[in-house]
Protein backbone atom coordinates (compact mmCIF):
# COMPACT_ATOMS: atom_id res chain seq x y z
CA UNK A 1 0.00 0.00 0.00
CA UNK A 2 2.95 2.04 1.17
CA UNK A 3 4.28 1.89 -2.71
CA UNK A 4 1.00 2.44 -4.34
CA UNK A 5 0.02 5.50 -2.54
CA UNK A 6 3.66 6.80 -3.17
CA UNK A 7 3.01 6.62 -6.97
CA UNK A 8 -0.36 9.13 -6.43
CA UNK A 9 1.85 11.42 -4.49
CA UNK A 10 -0.32 10.96 -1.67
CA UNK A 11 0.47 13.95 1.09
CA UNK A 12 2.87 12.45 4.30
CA UNK A 13 -0.15 12.81 6.48
CA UNK A 14 -2.89 11.46 4.37
CA UNK A 15 -0.56 8.01 3.65
CA UNK A 16 0.35 7.39 6.87
CA UNK A 17 -2.91 7.33 8.20
CA UNK A 18 -4.03 5.24 5.38
CA UNK A 19 -0.98 2.79 6.34
CA UNK A 20 -1.83 2.95 10.07
CA UNK A 21 -5.50 2.05 8.97
CA UNK A 22 -4.32 -0.96 6.53
CA UNK A 23 -2.23 -2.21 9.50
CA UNK A 24 -5.03 -2.31 11.95
CA UNK A 25 -6.30 -5.93 12.89
CA UNK A 26 -9.98 -6.71 11.99
CA UNK A 27 -12.94 -5.48 10.65
CA UNK A 28 -11.84 -1.33 9.55
CA UNK A 29 -15.51 -0.11 10.44
CA UNK A 30 -15.98 3.11 8.44
CA UNK A 31 -12.99 2.68 5.67
CA UNK A 32 -15.30 3.83 3.23
CA UNK A 33 -14.82 7.25 4.94
CA UNK A 34 -11.90 8.10 3.58
CA UNK A 35 -11.87 7.42 -0.07
CA UNK A 36 -8.73 5.72 -1.82
CA UNK A 37 -7.11 6.72 -4.56
CA UNK A 38 -8.53 5.31 -7.98
CA UNK A 39 -11.66 4.07 -6.18
CA UNK A 40 -14.84 4.84 -7.60
CA UNK A 41 -17.18 7.00 -4.16
CA UNK A 42 -20.01 4.73 -5.08
CA UNK A 43 -18.00 2.00 -3.93
CA UNK A 44 -18.09 3.45 -0.31
CA UNK A 45 -21.36 3.60 -0.43
CA UNK A 46 -21.60 0.09 -1.43
CA UNK A 47 -19.35 -1.11 1.46
CA UNK A 48 -21.15 0.77 4.02
CA UNK A 49 -24.75 -0.93 3.27
CA UNK A 50 -22.76 -4.07 3.12
CA UNK A 51 -21.08 -3.87 6.88
CA UNK A 52 -24.52 -3.55 7.87
CA UNK A 53 -26.46 -6.07 6.33
CA UNK A 54 -27.38 -9.15 8.33
CA UNK A 55 -27.89 -11.29 4.54
CA UNK A 56 -26.84 -10.62 1.46
CA UNK A 57 -28.03 -12.54 -1.33
CA UNK A 58 -25.90 -12.13 -4.53
CA UNK A 59 -26.92 -12.82 -8.25
CA UNK A 60 -24.34 -12.69 -10.66
CA UNK A 61 -24.61 -13.65 -14.45
CA UNK A 62 -21.41 -12.90 -15.85
CA UNK A 63 -18.45 -12.55 -13.19
CA UNK A 64 -17.87 -14.54 -9.97
CA UNK A 65 -19.64 -11.67 -7.32
CA UNK A 66 -17.01 -9.65 -6.11
CA UNK A 67 -17.40 -10.56 -2.23
CA UNK A 68 -15.97 -13.80 -3.57
CA UNK A 69 -13.65 -12.61 -5.96
CA UNK A 70 -9.66 -13.99 -6.05
CA UNK A 71 -7.01 -11.46 -6.70
CA UNK A 72 -5.80 -12.52 -10.05
CA UNK A 73 -9.37 -12.94 -11.34
CA UNK A 74 -10.45 -9.15 -10.10
CA UNK A 75 -7.23 -7.63 -11.41
CA UNK A 76 -7.92 -9.76 -15.13
CA UNK A 77 -11.47 -8.28 -15.00
CA UNK A 78 -10.07 -4.77 -14.17
CA UNK A 79 -7.38 -5.32 -16.47
CA UNK A 80 -9.68 -6.35 -19.21
CA UNK A 81 -11.87 -2.89 -19.00
CA UNK A 82 -8.75 -0.60 -19.08
CA UNK A 83 -8.17 0.12 -15.65
CA UNK A 84 -4.36 0.76 -14.81
CA UNK A 85 -2.11 -1.18 -12.92
CA UNK A 86 -2.17 1.32 -9.75
CA UNK A 87 -5.43 1.88 -9.65
CA UNK A 88 -6.36 -2.23 -9.95
CA UNK A 89 -4.01 -2.39 -6.60
CA UNK A 90 -6.01 0.69 -5.31
CA UNK A 91 -9.19 -1.43 -6.14
CA UNK A 92 -8.64 -4.68 -4.99
CA UNK A 93 -7.59 -3.12 -1.60
CA UNK A 94 -11.01 -1.87 -1.09
CA UNK A 95 -12.42 -5.26 -2.43
CA UNK A 96 -10.60 -7.01 0.52
CA UNK A 97 -11.87 -4.52 2.70
CA UNK A 98 -15.46 -5.24 0.96
CA UNK A 99 -15.04 -9.41 1.26
CA UNK A 100 -13.77 -8.47 5.51
CA UNK A 101 -17.88 -8.17 5.93
CA UNK A 102 -18.39 -12.03 5.34
CA UNK A 103 -17.73 -14.29 8.36
CA UNK A 104 -20.35 -11.32 10.45
CA UNK A 105 -23.07 -11.52 7.68
CA UNK A 106 -25.43 -14.40 6.13
CA UNK A 107 -24.13 -15.01 2.58
CA UNK A 108 -25.39 -16.26 -0.45
CA UNK A 109 -24.50 -16.23 -4.02
CA UNK A 110 -26.45 -17.35 -6.73
CA UNK A 111 -23.86 -17.84 -9.93
CA UNK A 112 -25.02 -18.16 -13.58
CA UNK A 113 -22.94 -21.13 -14.84
CA UNK A 114 -21.79 -18.75 -17.67
CA UNK A 115 -19.61 -17.08 -15.45
CA UNK A 116 -17.40 -20.15 -14.22
CA UNK A 117 -15.98 -20.18 -17.58
CA UNK A 118 -15.02 -16.78 -18.30
CA UNK A 119 -11.15 -16.95 -17.66
CA UNK A 120 -10.52 -13.62 -16.46
CA UNK A 121 -7.10 -12.88 -15.83
CA UNK A 122 -6.24 -16.58 -17.74
CA UNK A 123 -6.37 -20.13 -17.36
CA UNK A 124 -4.75 -20.57 -13.66
CA UNK A 125 -6.72 -17.46 -12.31
CA UNK A 126 -9.86 -19.02 -13.17
CA UNK A 127 -8.75 -22.57 -11.56
CA UNK A 128 -7.73 -20.71 -8.05
CA UNK A 129 -10.87 -18.63 -8.25
CA UNK A 130 -12.67 -21.74 -9.02
CA UNK A 131 -11.09 -23.13 -6.12
CA UNK A 132 -11.55 -20.46 -3.70
CA UNK A 133 -15.78 -21.17 -4.68
CA UNK A 134 -15.24 -24.81 -3.93
CA UNK A 135 -13.78 -24.06 -0.13
CA UNK A 136 -16.44 -21.18 0.40
CA UNK A 137 -19.16 -23.50 2.16
CA UNK A 138 -16.24 -24.35 4.75
CA UNK A 139 -16.41 -20.61 5.57
CA UNK A 140 -20.13 -20.62 6.14
CA UNK A 141 -20.10 -19.24 2.64
CA UNK A 142 -23.58 -20.02 0.37
CA UNK A 143 -22.64 -20.62 -3.43
CA UNK A 144 -25.23 -22.19 -5.39
CA UNK A 145 -24.86 -22.35 -9.62
CA UNK A 146 -27.73 -21.53 -11.82
CA UNK A 147 -28.00 -23.40 -15.26
CA UNK A 148 -28.43 -21.87 -18.30
CA UNK A 149 -32.33 -21.73 -18.96
CA UNK A 150 -33.97 -19.31 -16.67
CA UNK A 151 -37.09 -16.74 -17.39
CA UNK A 152 -36.87 -14.20 -18.90
CA UNK A 153 -36.60 -11.17 -15.87
CA UNK A 154 -33.86 -13.15 -14.17
CA UNK A 155 -31.20 -12.94 -17.46
CA UNK A 156 -31.89 -8.95 -17.44
CA UNK A 157 -29.15 -8.36 -14.96
CA UNK A 158 -26.86 -8.88 -12.28
CA UNK A 159 -27.88 -7.85 -8.62
CA UNK A 160 -27.43 -7.80 -5.11
CA UNK A 161 -30.05 -7.59 -2.18
CA UNK A 162 -28.86 -6.57 1.25
CA UNK A 163 -31.33 -7.49 4.40
CA UNK A 164 -30.95 -5.59 7.88
CA UNK A 165 -32.21 -5.92 11.12
CA UNK A 166 -34.45 -2.74 11.46
CA UNK A 167 -35.04 -1.11 8.36
CA UNK A 168 -36.40 -2.17 4.59
CA UNK A 169 -33.93 -4.33 2.14
CA UNK A 170 -32.00 -2.53 -0.35
CA UNK A 171 -31.12 -3.55 -4.03
CA UNK A 172 -27.83 -2.47 -5.75
CA UNK A 173 -27.16 -2.74 -9.07
CA UNK A 174 -24.06 -1.93 -10.46
CA UNK A 175 -23.55 0.47 -13.34
CA UNK A 176 -20.51 0.85 -15.76
CA UNK A 177 -18.98 3.80 -13.53
CA UNK A 178 -21.73 4.00 -11.27
CA UNK A 179 -24.28 2.30 -9.04
CA UNK A 180 -27.75 2.68 -9.07
CA UNK A 181 -30.17 1.79 -5.83
CA UNK A 182 -33.64 0.50 -5.32
CA UNK A 183 -35.62 1.06 -1.94
CA UNK A 184 -39.19 0.31 -0.57
CA UNK A 185 -42.00 -1.16 -3.38
CA UNK A 186 -39.60 -0.92 -5.92
CA UNK A 187 -37.74 -4.44 -4.28
CA UNK A 188 -40.18 -6.42 -4.07
CA UNK A 189 -39.93 -7.95 -7.56
CA UNK A 190 -36.45 -8.57 -6.89
CA UNK A 191 -37.70 -10.37 -3.36
CA UNK A 192 -39.59 -12.52 -5.68
CA UNK A 193 -36.65 -13.31 -7.99
CA UNK A 194 -34.41 -14.28 -5.14
CA UNK A 195 -37.25 -17.13 -4.35
CA UNK A 196 -37.47 -18.04 -7.82
CA UNK A 197 -33.42 -18.82 -7.61
CA UNK A 198 -33.76 -20.65 -4.94
CA UNK A 199 -36.18 -23.16 -6.57
CA UNK A 200 -34.05 -22.86 -9.54
CA UNK A 201 -30.38 -23.59 -8.42
CA UNK A 202 -28.45 -26.83 -7.78
CA UNK A 203 -28.40 -27.11 -4.07
CA UNK A 204 -24.76 -26.08 -2.36
CA UNK A 205 -23.65 -30.06 -2.49
CA UNK A 206 -24.65 -30.09 -6.71
CA UNK A 207 -22.95 -26.86 -6.98
CA UNK A 208 -20.14 -27.83 -4.69
CA UNK A 209 -19.51 -31.23 -7.54
CA UNK A 210 -20.30 -29.38 -10.82
CA UNK A 211 -17.52 -26.78 -9.63
CA UNK A 212 -15.25 -29.80 -9.27
CA UNK A 213 -15.60 -30.99 -12.31
CA UNK A 214 -15.14 -27.90 -14.21
CA UNK A 215 -11.76 -27.70 -12.27
CA UNK A 216 -10.74 -31.39 -13.38
CA UNK A 217 -10.84 -29.91 -16.88
CA UNK A 218 -8.44 -27.09 -16.71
Amino acid sequence: MATVLAYYDVPAVQREELIGSARESGTQAGWWSRPLPGVLPDVGTLASYEASASRITDWSLAVVPGLLQTKSYAAGIMTGDGITAQDVEMRWIARQRRQRVLPNVEYMAFIHESALRRPFGGAEALKEQLQHLVAAPDRGLGVRIVREHLPHNLLLHSWMLLHFPEVADVLHVELWGSSLYLHDSEVDGYAKMREMLDRQALSSVESRSMIGRLLERL
